[in-house]
């Protein structure tokens, strides 16, 4: 069993309550928009990370971290990207990625709207897990924290870290 603590849409700032909330994740994925790298090397210095670039992120970002990262965790298949479309209504790349890779959790950002869905038409567990920075319209900061075992995708938390004002 993992221990998974997923985020996106960082845009340069991590609030300082993630790392209480991630203290004992084996895992951090990161859903793309970082908006500075010194929010990777904070991340990769507390716990394991995986994680994609997103549209805001620069060549620093981008050369650090893949458009779509592809992987096995405790016998799921996941993959992640940040800018997907929603459950049934897919951009044309997540759609593609999704068609070869076939994941049993897909995972995005991007619309800063915390979702946790399955799709029957991809057989796949849809997370975004929002917006935990403090750009952008949401109003309250979200991220997600879940076990995968055998496979499964449980003990699943939607988590609001307060306001998205600093």
């Amino acid at each position: 069993m993992k221990k998974i603590g997923l985020m996106s849409d960082t845009h340069g700032y991590i609030d300082p309550k993630i790392y209480d909330y991630f203290k004992d994740v084996d895992e951090i994925w990161h859903a793309g928009d970082v908006g500075d790298i010194s929010v990777v090397d904070d991340l990769e210095g507390f716990k394991p990370v995986r994680g994609v670039y997103g549209n805001i992120d620069d060549h620093v970002i981008r050369a650090a971290w893949p458009k779509v990262n592809t992987f096995e965790c405790e016998g799921a298949k996941v993959v992640i990207t940040h800018i997907a479309g929603k459950p049934y209504r897919y951009v044309k790349d997540a759609k593609e990625v999704i068609d070869i890779e076939q994941p049993t959790v897909f995972v995005c950002g991007h619309s800063h709207i915390l979702l946790v869905q399955y799709d029957k038409n991809i057989n796949a567990l849809w997370l975004n897990p929002g917006a935990c920075g403090y750009k952008g319209f949401h109003k309250v900061k979200t991220i997600l924290r879940f076990e995968i075992e055998q496979g499964k995708v449980q003990n699943m938390e939607a988590i609001e870290l307060g306001p998205k004002s600093i």
